[in-house]
């Protein structure tokens, strides 16, 4: 994939549709881009468009930036610092409203998202290609936009229910003012295109360096297990996630949990799907600020995020690890039923000793090993992010460009939602526990040797899940899903230092229908209701 993401310039001109995706800018002709009717004709084309889908994952909205804002802060796992302004503040606080900027770019360029992939689609039947070759690549690149529309999908159902579904590239082009469709309506549309992801025989296991990002039959497989598990259908979600366990998928988990979110973490066994920051020798130029409004098409080749400088207590320290999430990390001993502190705290937050948190820095930095100067003053805690940092080996970063790729779904990750669907079947017995035990084994945490009944079980999982997966804005989700999100959030927030408030609302259930939708299409304007959702 690195390099086919230069390509994605050439057709910038075709794929930088709006968020409303307006019949009146795509009547708009640009006469230096390349013509629709002509120019997908051949499998460079396709890729090339294929390749412009993936780079909405670096859009407003998604994993450049505002998405590790959204959802750590309103999962909970974060909370703002002073230096902390505008929409973000807000996520944290759920003050938010339909005018939030944050939001209204997630929907926005989950859309766009949507759209390219319903391009590529449209325009892969148009061609029809004879050849042998070119069909199987056609099939391959129409799996992989089947994958990134599902998680596009994904993401709109759960957040916000009924969504407009557009399907094709037609129905944008001449009727991009559907109605919301039915949430169940759209859940199936997800597995429809996940299942026929995994049915294609052409889509690889595996990847070559050069192509490495690109979504594998694991990934949808993965991708589809997590759809089932959202929709509790226990049984459909075991046997996708158990596909994975064995040949010809050779995941395994990293031997070092610290590299599975350091600079060296694109080739970590664990991954099942990426979004690559990492800075290309061909891709290292222009602006590293294109995160605060534009793309990288826009202003400048670069694909990175800007978390550990958001986030770094050394750099604009925007956010803390919250009280209540470096509070998770002491819990009970599974050996004695003593307070135990999890090994994992040193490699997600710095802080101090007694908390288990990191206490040291700058470990490979030409100057030495530098310590955390805790300030026991700060009456927010002063608690920092450590996960997807890498103070390790500089002291500070110079400006938010991190090569350190974002992890979207992982082996552990699998493992416990495998747990999961084992454990809501009423099994926790060996093979939950097992699959428990060695996503902790991997950290050096101390081991189960039983999970008791559903009810104990269920809350060894959920914790399993909040420790191994924090700041991986995975608990939001999480939350919501289990159906504890109101009671969690407000007896946390309500005991958080400086906070002390209960703000969220059984609004909060769904997020806010976006003004940038509801002022465009009528038809979507008309069914919100109390002008929320």
């Amino acid at each position: 994939m690195k390099k086919h993401i230069r390509q994605l310039l050439l057709i910038t001109g075709l794929m930088a549709i709006s968020t409303g995706c307006k019949k009146s800018r795509l009547d708009l002709v640009d006469q230096s881009a390349y013509a629709y009717d002509t120019y997908f004709t051949n499998i460079a084309a396709l890729n090339q468009a294929t390749v412009a889908s993936y780079a909405t994952l670096l859009h407003p909205g998604l994993w450049a930036r505002e998405y590790y804002f959204i959802f750590d802060l309103m999962g909970h796992e974060a909370k703002r610092a002073s230096f902390l302004l505008g929409p973000e503040q807000e996520l944290g606080d759920y003050t938010f409203g339909t005018n939030n900027s944050d939001l209204g770019s997630l929907w926005g360029s989950l859309y766009r998202m949507i759209f390219r992939c319903n391009l590529v689609i449209d325009r892969a039947a148009a061609w029809n290609p004879t050849a042998t070759a070119d069909r199987a690549k056609l099939n391959q690149y129409l799996a992989e936009v089947k994958f990134l529309r599902a998680y596009a999908y994904l993401h709109l159902v759960t957040l916000w229910g009924d969504v407009p579904l557009y399907t094709d590239y037609q129905t944008t082009l001449h009727n991009n003012y559907l109605s919301r469709s039915a949430a169940a309506d759209v859940w199936k549309q997800i597995e429809k295109d996940l299942t026929e992801a995994e049915a294609t025989t052409e889509l690889p296991t595996v990847y070559s360096a050069a192509e490495l990002g690109r979504a594998t039959k694991g990934a949808v497989i993965a991708l589809l297990g997590k759809t089932y598990l959202y929709q509790k259908k226990w049984a459909q979600a075991q046997a996708a996630f158990e596909k994975l366990m064995g040949a010809p998928y050779t995941y395994k988990l990293d031997p070092s949990f610290d590299n599975v979110f350091s600079t060296t973490n694109q080739n970590t066994p664990e991954s099942i799907f990426q979004v690559m920051n990492q800075q290309w020798t061909d891709w290292g130029v222009g602006s590293p600020y294109y995160m605060f409004g534009n793309g990288a098409e826009q202003v400048g080749k670069q694909t990175h995020s800007g978390r550990a400088m958001e986030y770094g207590f050394n750099d604009w320290k925007n956010v803390y690890i919250s009280t209540a999430a470096v509070k998770s990390f002491t819990y009970p001993s599974p050996v004695d039923g003593l307070p135990y502190t999890d090994p994992r705290a040193r490699s997600t937050f710095y802080g101090t000793p007694a908390s288990g948190g990191d206490t040291v820095f700058c470990q490979q930095c030409a100057t030495g090993i530098k310590s955390y100067n805790f300030d026991a003053t700060d009456p927010q805690g002063d608690y920092r992010w450590k996960k997807y940092e890498y103070y390790n080996l500089v002291e500070k970063y110079g400006d938010p460009k991190s090569p350190i790729n974002g992890q979207v779904i992982r082996l552990a990750d699998v493992m416990l939602m495998l747990a999961e669907a084992y454990i809501q079947q009423d099994n926790t017995g060996n093979a939950p526990l097992a699959l428990i035990d060695s996503v902790r084994s991997r950290s050096h945490a101390l081991l189960y040797t039983t999970l008791g009944d559903k009810n104990n079980a269920m809350k060894i999982l959920m914790r399993e899940r909040q420790l191994e997966l924090c700041g991986e804005q995975s608990r939001y989700f999480d939350l919501l899903r289990w159906g504890i999100i109101k009671q969690t959030i407000n007896t946390e927030k309500a005991a958080e230092p400086g906070t002390g408030t209960q703000p969220f609302q059984d609004k909060n259930l769904l997020l806010p229908i976006p003004d940038i939708e509801k002022n465009y299409n009528p038809n979507v304007a008309k069914d919100i209701k109390n002008g929320w959702n």
